[in-house]
């Protein structure tokens, strides 16, 4: 039986969404300035800084690119990767996370500062730079991003929902992102703060709150209390009654829209302000991390089974990241990331993951082969805490010689794979060589071989590498080093699929694509059992299977994989594929190129706003849907794309719409069979139970459905193991997790809810990103004295040199972890003494040239809260006056250099406890859960479902 999906979600939509800055333009070019367009503004804006301080930092000149600055520019500046894919993917996870807040928060008016709710939105902003600091401080950025791109959404809608602006204010109020600052002033429940007002644009805000300076912001709903301002427009019903109208700036066409330009650039600062609050917390190599600025765009991952028959592979893997990490320091291709799973039985992990390659070398030296016991091994527990610890997208390499005997989770690792579009290897090694498994004697290790050699005992590999686009590869031991060069390929930058086929049976059949000459080191990957085929060229050149080196190239055969590096000078043009193989087979061609594509299935909504969202699940099949296509690579359009399964079903044609900014809205008439899933957000304590609800549905009735919910860290959790549809197709349950008291603070959990229709003929799943943040009761940031200042710079600034000395303390807080200079290219050296009081104080000395005239310091505590201490000698002096400010927001548009803007705000309306700002605190609610190249774009589709999960 199959099911069909109904979209429950918009008819709940229509009647309680609250409005706020426009999320999406989805009809013509905008006259308004949309929350997605403020906050890629100021991602750009910071991430340019923190290459320009690095660079500094390393005696390297950064300059900007001429023209207008986009992900693309930023990256070649930053002499990072070749491809602004991983950039370029992070800011569309923070913008989508951000867009979705009207949809995941739909009765939370603090989300969006209505009602007057201003010190209860300031929490989720506090909260939630806790934990995006706490998520970066144990390298979880997927939710990092996730609760970022809320916070930010939040952050903003101060600016358009609140009279901040109308006060004459065009400067951040910096006390939202300050947890030790008091907001003082806000209008209280029973005080007036509108007149009517008739028409747009026209003061309504009475004076009497203005010169007192009173903070107000607007209702939005059915009801309001008495003189009151409303939010104002549809489909806020309050702004019909006395007093009408309302004061949202949320577009030009908006109540106050006259004030849309302004407090859309106040907005931007804030939204600058906080990225550099983060920063500063980060430090700027792992704040750029965090958006997807890295030398390459591939990290190196390996999942590695280490029962006692491994040695061989063990050896191999140790071989070829020697040879990796050897020949790729300080280049382009240099992996960023290095993660390490091992798994054995019954143990798997830990996940280790470093960006230090002499690290990753060293643990990978630490292996050893031992143990194991019965035949199958723990490897789809493995790979599911690589699937959910790797960036999207990764390559990863399991390395086994045994079945899996966890593959009860199939269908989570599965879903892993669909949601994080990462690829799997299976290196399959033993199904001819004589390695044998401990404790097993002659006829067990014979019997086993010829198991895990069968077609039933590798199936399971297979599907999991077809799904992703990975390759299942079977070889001996002794060929294994002859197949580990996909690691190599798989590592190298800008790394772009051109073609992939899938064909089980095998048949006789002739594939056609087509390169351009932006690709480079054209590589083919066949596997199967001994396929016969032929490749001809654009100019008509041919090589057949049985030439190891010919007119095109050379292949190398290892087991049931071949790999065939065409090096032919001239690859653009149309590639033709000849195969004959009634066995079955796959075929998948890459390059490298600086053009790519990210895409995600999304939900269009047309009201209260027009906009879309990523949908929760897989897209029903046979239906229309709607596919968001993000380019990467500079002076490129998108003419058409063609939904080709990789089974060979028949292609599916679109329409497509330049959205700008590299979107692209592809409309697809009716879909294969494919799986697709998106990732949503939530946190709570850690010694403390967490609840999600979620919602099936369906247009079925009556039908009971198994449910299944895993999580990566293997937390204790219940849920109900099954569901029925009721009249309406719809079914409620509850997943309970509990997280140990000892689970360290920023730690990343990703839940998988799956529901199966009777016999697995039908399934959907939905993954859901969770944080464990420790409450925090340090909320005061470190402070700066600066107790003397030495410089002379008259005369040439380059023979001279200024040093300055300051003490920074953090009281009684959790102790400063880091002191770093985040401006001035001079060197720094702390010591640590004891206070008068017993409190540690830091002694900072920092020296710089005259020709550096300016320091900015920043310290960290243990927790993130940010102080920066900073200093000029532009007009030369010895006194020791203390500077203590804000961290710097940016106020430029992404077409400018970022240059810095003074942050502050009314004394009258907060009280600063020390110098500077930050955040900590769990927010524990489980109520509220966020959600024309000739270049071929290949989409590779497995078999859909149409069931689908909403988490609330």
């Amino acid at each position: 039986m199959k099911f069909t999906a109904r979209v429950l979600l918009l008819a709940l939509l229509l009647q309680t969404q609250t409005v706020c800055f426009k999320i999406w333009f989805l009809f013509g070019k905008p006259r308004s300035t949309t929350h997605q367009q403020m906050t890629e503004t100021a991602i750009l804006n910071v991430s340019a800084q923190a290459c320009r301080t690095l660079a500094n930092a390393e005696g390297k000149d950064f300059a900007l690119p001429t023209g207008t600055l986009s992900a693309e520019s930023l990256v070649k500046a930053c002499a990072a990767s070749d491809s602004a894919r991983p950039f370029r993917r992070s800011i569309k996870t923070i913008r989508f996370a951000n867009g979705a807040t009207d949809i995941a928060y739909l009765l939370s008016p603090q989300r969006h500062f209505d009602n007057e709710l201003i010190l209860n939105g300031r929490e989720l902003i506090r909260s939630g730079l806790e934990r995006v600091k706490a998520n970066v401080r144990l390298g979880n950025f997927i939710a990092a991003r996730l609760t970022l791109g809320v916070t930010l959404h939040t952050l903003q809608d101060f600016y358009s929902h609140s009279n901040w602006i109308e006060m004459g204010q065009r400067v951040p109020f910096s006390a939202l992102i300050k947890p030790d600052a008091i907001i003082r002033n806000i209008a209280d429940e029973n005080t007036p703060t509108c007149r009517d007002c008739d028409g747009q644009n026209c003061n309504n805000i009475l004076q009497s709150i203005l010169a007192d300076r009173l903070l107000t912001t607007g209702y939005f709903g059915s009801t309001k209390p008495e003189g009151k301002c409303s939010h104002g427009g549809f489909p806020d019903v309050s702004s019909l009654l006395p007093p009408k109208g309302g004061i949202n700036k949320d577009d030009e066409d908006s109540i106050h829209g006259g004030l849309h330009p302004v407090a859309v650039e106040v907005a931007t600062a804030a939204t600058i302000e906080l990225l550099q609050d983060i920063r500063g917390a980060a430090g700027d190599q792992d704040f750029l991390r965090l958006m997807g600025v890295t030398r390459s765009s591939s990290v190196l991952c390996f999942v590695i089974d280490t029962t006692g028959s491994m040695s061989d592979d063990i050896v191999e893997v140790k071989r070829v990241t020697s040879s990796i990490i050897d020949s790729r320091r300080g280049t382009p291709d240099e992996p960023p990331e290095y993660i390490l799973v091992p798994f054995n039985d019954p143990d798997f992990g830990p996940l280790m993951r470093t960006t230090n390659a002499d690290i990753f070398k060293a643990q990978i030296n630490d292996l050893t082969a031992t143990g194991g016991g019965d035949f199958p091994e723990m490897s789809l527990s493995g790979l599911q805490l690589a699937l959910t610890g790797a960036p999207p997208s990764s390559e990863i390499f399991l390395f086994t010689d045994a079945t899996a005997k966890d593959d009860h989770l199939r269908s989570t690792v599965l879903a892993l794979i669909e949601s994080t579009q990462s690829v799997v290897n299976c290196m399959l090694t033993g199904v001819l060589g004589g390695a044998r498994r401990r404790r097993a004697s002659n006829d067990e290790q014979q019997s086993q071989r010829l198991r895990f050699s069968s077609r039933s005992s590798t199936q399971l590999y297979q599907e999991l590498a077809q799904a992703s686009g990975g390759q299942a590869i079977q070889v001996s031991k002794d060929d294994l080093p002859q197949a580990t060069s996909i690691i190599e390929d798989s590592t190298s930058s800008a790394l772009v699929t051109i073609f992939q086929a899938v064909r089980n049976p095998g048949k006789a059949e002739s594939f056609s694509f087509i390169v351009d000459d932006s690709l480079r080191k054209l590589t083919m990957y066949v596997t199967g059992s001994s396929p016969i085929f032929t490749i001809v060229s654009p100019t008509g050149a041919t090589q057949n299977n049985t030439e190891s080196s010919g007119a095109l190239g050379t292949i190398q055969a290892a087991g049931n994989f071949m790999t065939v590096r065409l090096n032919t000078t001239e690859q653009g043009g149309a590639w033709q594929i000849h195969v004959n193989s009634t066995q079955a087979y796959t075929i998948k061609v890459i390059g490298q190129s600086g053009i790519d594509f990210l895409f995600e299935f999304v939900e269009i909504f047309t009201e209260p706003e027009p906009g879309f969202q990523i949908l929760s699940g897989r897209p029903s099949a046979n239906m229309n849907a709607s596919l968001l296509v993000t380019v990467t690579g500079e002076s490129v359009s998108l003419t058409g794309v063609v939904l080709v399964p990789a089974s060979g079903a028949q292609p599916v044609n679109t329409t497509v719409e330049d959205r700008g900014e590299g979107d692209y809205l592809v409309t697809v008439d009716r879909l294969p069979e494919g799986e697709f899933a998106a990732l949503v957000n939530d946190t709570w304590e850690p010694g403390t139970n967490l609840t999600i609800p979620f919602t099936i549905a369906s247009n079925a009735s009556g039908t009971k459905l198994t449910i299944l919910a895993r999580n990566d860290r293997g937390f204790s959790s219940s849920f109900p193991g099954s569901v029925t549809l009721d009249a309406g197709g719809r079914a409620e349950g509850t997943v309970t997790l509990t997280a140990p008291s000892d689970t360290p603070s920023g730690t990343d959990v990703a839940l998988t809810i799956e529901a199966q229709a009777p016999g697995g003929s039908d399934s959907n799943y939905a993954v859901q990103r969770l944080t464990v943040v420790a409450k925090a009761t340090d909320i005061v940031s470190p402070t700066c004295e600066v107790v003397r200042v030495n410089a002379n710079c008259t005369g040439n600034c380059s023979l001279l040199s200024w040093e300055l000395f300051a003490n920074l303390t953090d009281g009684n807080g959790t102790g400063i972890a880091r002191i770093s200079v985040r401006q001035g290219s001079g060197s720094l050296n702390t010591s640590v003494v004891t206070g008068a009081d017993g409190l540690n104080v830091t002694r900072a000395a920092y020296r710089a040239s005259c020709c550096s005239q300016e320091v900015e310091l920043v310290a960290v505590d243990a927790v993130g809260n940010v102080g920066v201490c900073s200093r000029s000698i532009r007009a030369t002096s010895s006194d020791a006056e203390t500077q203590t400010t804000a961290p710097a927001a940016t106020t430029t548009a992404p077409t400018t250099a970022p240059v810095t803007a003074p942050v502050t705000a009314p004394a009258t309306l907060m009280q600063t406890a020390s110098m500077t700002t930050q955040s900590t605190t769990a927010n524990t609610s489980a109520g509220e859960s966020s959600l024309a190249s000739p270049l071929s774009f290949w989409f590779s589709l497995i078999p859909f479902s149409l069931i689908k999960i909403l988490t609330h």
